[in-house]
């Protein structure tokens, strides 16, 4: 059920990035982890580009995902303010005022897989994380993120996530639970001690001798894409991109797929998936990065076999939000934009380990390739 709440009797209560996620902020739908949607206060200070500009160009300039009559409302109404205090719809800003915008948040769903709890110790914890969920807040999420999610359900907080995982891919995430040891952490990283490996479930048959990778890798913020660069022969132009590395073994076969070993020396965005694209044998599921060969090829296996086992177990009897009126999400719970079709990338983390200490996760279930 969905309530409607007119602009004049709402009771509003505005969240900030100090109120901690709960457990009963979670609706489970359909094998989706969706977020109950919430108020929320987003704040900035004026950037020196920005300054000059009326308050509601700035945010229609640089803030698109709403149209201009929505902020020239939100202006008039005191959603959009400036150092606290309303401001017509003319203002003009100026550099380092603070700008502060009250919306209806809709965060987007993630798969409802839970987040496993591999191992806990006095200064760290260790997780399965679900493939879809981020580790931490980002862009649009911020409950729907395994940091929120462990605060919600287990009470677990402060978290200091050691390393990252792309919020498509799975498996052993690493999670310090103080600054100090984070800082542990990030010493043995940034001295090349720490050794990576994951698992990935690639078309064809890969090789059986192992195979390693040395191509840098350039990543595009805006395409949100990387590319493997190489030198041409004899051609002494400077090649794009950050140095990378990565070591692939053959874990088995059945001659349409492959399970592979992935051993990333350096730690560039998108590099696994990358490097596995740039030697002929891309992840299975990729689509961002399968060639239309491959993506052809790959389309004659059962599309139950792209995704992974969703859980239905969820029951929520309370799943009611508020329609707020000047929403531009509202009434859908899900916000305007999101691929409902985006499934789980078959690349999962398995093992971390140092001098000292070894961290692992247990295989997902398309790593068997019978």
């Amino acid at each position: 059920m969905k309530r409607k709440l007119e602009e004049e009797d709402m009771e509003i209560v505005w969240q900030t990035p100090a109120n901690p996620p709960h457990r009963l902020d979670y609706i489970f739908r359909n094998g989706r982890r969706h977020v109950r949607p919430y108020y929320f206060e987003f704040i900035a200070h004026v950037k020196n580009r920005w300054a000059g500009k009326t308050i509601v160009d700035l945010f229609t300039d640089e803030f698109k995902g709403r149209s201009h009559d929505y902020y020239v409302s939100a202006v008039k109404c005191g959603r959009i303010r400036v150092d606290g205090e309303m401001v017509p719809v003319s203002y003009i800003v100026k550099t380092s005022e603070k700008i502060s915008h009250f919306l209806h948040r809709h965060e987007p769903p993630v798969l409802t897989s839970d987040v496993l709890i591999l191992q806990k110790e006095p200064d760290v914890v260790t997780v399965c994380k679900p493939a879809s969920i981020p580790v931490h807040p980002c862009g649009q999420y911020r409950k729907n993120t395994v940091v929120g999610i462990l605060e919600a359900e287990h009470g677990l907080a402060p978290l200091f996530p050691v390393h990252r995982l792309d919020r498509l891919v799975s498996g052993l995430l690493i999670l310090a639970r103080s600054a100090s040891k984070a800082d542990f952490f990030r010493q043995q990283i940034e001295g090349g001690m720490i050794k990576k490996q994951y698992i990935a479930r690639v078309a064809g048959e890969f090789p059986e001798q192992e195979q390693v990778v040395d191509a840098n890798i350039n990543h595009n913020a805006r395409e949100q894409r990387s590319t493997a660069e190489v030198g041409a022969c004899g051609d002494t132009t400077p090649i794009k991109g950050k140095t990378a590395c990565t070591k692939f073994t053959r874990l088995s076969t059945n001659g349409v797929h492959s399970l592979v070993l992935c051993e990333p020396v350096t730690g560039r965005t998108h590099q696994i998936r990358v490097h596995l694209q740039h030697a002929g044998y891309p992840i299975a599921n990729d689509l961002l990065y399968l060639s239309k060969h491959v993506h052809d090829r790959s389309a004659s296996i059962p599309a139950s076999d792209f995704c992974e086992n969703l859980s239905t177990e969820h029951v929520d009897s309370n799943e009611d939000f508020s329609i707020d009126p000047m929403c531009t999400n509202c009434p859908d719970l899900v916000p305007k934009g999101y691929d409902v079709h985006e499934e789980a990338l078959w690349l999962h983390c398995v093992r971390y380990s140092a001098p000292g200490w070894t961290y692992e996760c247990p295989y997902p279930d398309w790593a068997s390739l019978s």
